[in-house]
């Protein structure tokens, strides 16, 4: 066993390749550094993620320390010879110790950076064949078994779904749940609006807690990641329905700035809004103004959404024809390139 070994790279994005040999490469050391590479002037993934999905790689294992260097060559290919030694020289100095072993997959070779500024450590290659992060960073949708779990959560597509009462939301969210095999999380207000037996009996508390319920909920759902998450309705419905039922209340007020505070931490990949061209039905402490009003109040909302900047995609027709819209929609956002 080795005393002290090191590993290193950009992990842009941490994939199983990588995971591979650096368990390998922990297991065959007393002391593994793994330092992560970061460039300022590049596009890359924010380095403090990178830097969390390592710690959750290794924390387990405990003979592990994660170190961070920085560069500013502004392409991978531009990091030449001419940085080589000074960020090595700053990697000894971090480490402070010999170096004993320098760890690398075999997609670098005794002429790389790994081999000719660590002269006096044995250099490790590790077979590898997987993927490249270059290749995930193209289509990390059609190479979902090479992300790691910890990682999968960063690529997870968010649809929203949005509109009025009674057009279908809830059982949609599950359906496309169901046809992509994927997270969704219910609306948040469904149940909690119903403590007084009536809607129209709300407190501004009620509000409150839906909006901080189902941010939480979104949170904790997109933590398990799995390519997507449907959500149904979100912080500026909520807004739309106390205006609606609660526009009065003095702490009305402190509600809408939380919606619009959660509304502007949100982040959606597409938003499907259900159009009102399906039968109404007045269940569940509806509303028969809404019922009777369906396309003022769709537009209402949709005229919420647009005030604050949020793009989506209109989805009418009968169940059938929203089921298959809105499933041609979903598939092409998987379709797409992934932005890095």
């Amino acid at each position: 066993m080795y005393q002290t070994g090191m590993y290193g790279g950009c992990c842009n994005p941490l994939h199983m390749g990588h995971v591979d040999c650096i368990l390998k490469a922990a297991a065959m050391c007393k002391e593994l550094y793994i330092v992560l590479s970061v460039g300022t002037n590049r596009e890359e993934i924010d380095y403090r993620i990178r830097y969390r999905w390592l710690y959750q790689l290794t924390k387990h294992i405990g003979n592990v320390k994660l170190l961070t260097i920085t560069d500013e060559a502004e392409t991978k290919g531009a990091y030449t010879k001419e940085y080589w030694q000074k960020d090595a020289d700053i990697v000894k100095a971090q480490i402070g110790k010999k170096i004993d072993v320098v760890f690398c997959g075999s997609d670098y070779g005794t002429e790389s950076f790994w081999n000719v500024c660590y002269p006096e450590s044995e250099l490790y290659i590790f077979q590898r064949n997987e993927i490249s992060s270059t290749e995930l960073r193209k289509n990390p949708y059609a190479h979902w078994d090479w992300i790691p779990k910890v990682v999968r959560p960063y690529y997870t597509k968010k649809v929203l779904l949005m509109g009025g009462e009674s057009t279908g939301k809830s059982t949609l969210t599950i359906s496309l749940a169901h046809r992509f095999n994927a997270e969704y999380i219910d609306e948040a207000g469904r149940e909690l609006s119903e403590k007084s037996g009536t809607d129209t009996m709300m407190l501004p508390e009620d509000y409150t807690e839906i909006l901080l319920r189902h941010k939480l909920n979104e949170t904790e759902a997109a933590e398990r990641g799995n390519k997507l998450l449907f959500i149904d309705t979100d912080a500026l419905v909520t807004r739309f329905f106390m205006d609606f039922l609660d526009g009065e209340d003095p702490k009305t007020e402190a509600n809408r700035v939380l919606a619009d505070a959660i509304d502007g931490l949100n982040s959606y990949d597409l938003i499907l809004f259900l159009e009102p061209d399906v039968e109404f039905f007045l269940e569940g402490g509806r509303s028969e103004e809404i019922r009777d009003n369906r396309d003022y109040y769709s537009n209402r909302i949709k005229e919420l959404l647009r005030s604050h900047g949020r793009e989506f995609v209109c989805v009418g027709g009968d169940y059938k024809e929203r089921y298959e819209k809105a499933v041609a929609a979903v598939q092409e956002l998987l379709s797409g390139k992934c932005d890095e």
